[in-house]
């Protein structure tokens, strides 16, 4: 418990109130059966775990056994987990992790280095998303990457990062990621237990443009709905240097 409190009150960031975006015209409000929230306590992060755990077992057993117990990266300050939970009876439903490379390379930089149109960019890398079976999983899947997006336009963060195996790789394809390595294929990845990934980026910016442009079935969902049972949290601003900077000083 004081080791998770003291990520999330860790003095070397700041924070403020998420900005309180104006209605859209036309926009409707949706409630959703279930919440999605940061977490903010050790147990918390014990539900988080448990239905990462078990959406992995279901799928790469060999590299679920090693994610029984929370990870060095969910205390880390650059990170914040998010918890989906039912509101009928307050199981965890699903769970992600997202991290920036405000402070260090993010853990896909483990295995690859980035291209020069990724330098000196704000990223983020959205990793261990889980959700329950059941047709519900489906709509938490969705409900957790808006969460993300969210993150990324609250943090003016360029481009998020994500990894996926087949066939996970073809959903952030039909959501308009583009490969990082084109030439590449699949990478074997070391924060993924070495399983082999494709490596795909999104650009913040030209998000609503682009799926306006394409007419994406799930324009509306990310911008035109409100969802309140999605809160985020506040925004974190960071108020150390970069991590590449720290880098140069310490070889200095």
């Amino acid at each position: 418990m004081e080791q998770f409190s003291a990520a999330v009150n860790n003095p070397a960031t700041l924070s403020r109130p998420r900005p309180v975006r104006p209605p859209v015209a036309g926009s409707v409000t949706e409630r959703l059966p279930f919440t999605i929230r940061r977490v903010e306590t050790e147990a918390d992060l014990q539900k988080a775990v448990r239905i990462r755990h078990a959406a992995y077992a279901r799928h790469v057993p060999d590299f679920a056994r090693t994610l029984a117990q929370p990870e060095a990266a969910d205390y880390d300050a650059d990170t914040i987990v998010l918890l989906a939970e039912s509101k009928l009876d307050g199981t965890a439903i699903g769970s992600t992790r997202i991290r920036t490379n405000l402070h260090r390379p993010l853990g896909v930089e483990e295995s690859v280095v980035l291209p020069d149109w990724l330098q000196g960019k704000r990223l983020v890398e959205a990793t261990r998303l889980a959700v329950d079976e059941g047709r519900v999983g489906r709509m938490v899947k969705i409900a957790l990457v808006k969460a993300c997006f969210m993150y990324c336009q609250d943090n003016a963060i360029d481009f998020s990062v994500a990894t996926g195996r087949p066939p996970v790789d073809r959903q952030y394809e039909q959501m308009l990621f583009v490969d990082v390595f084109p030439e590449d294929g699949l990478v074997p990845l070391r924060h993924v237990g070495n399983i082999p990934h494709r490596v795909m980026a999104f650009e913040i910016a030209t998000f609503q443009q682009r799926w306006t442009e394409a007419r994406h079935p799930m324009l509306d969902f990310f911008f035109n709905t409100l969802h309140p049972d999605i809160d985020i949290g506040p925004v974190v601003l960071p108020s150390v240097p970069d991590w590449s900077e720290l880098e140069e000083l310490a070889v200095a």
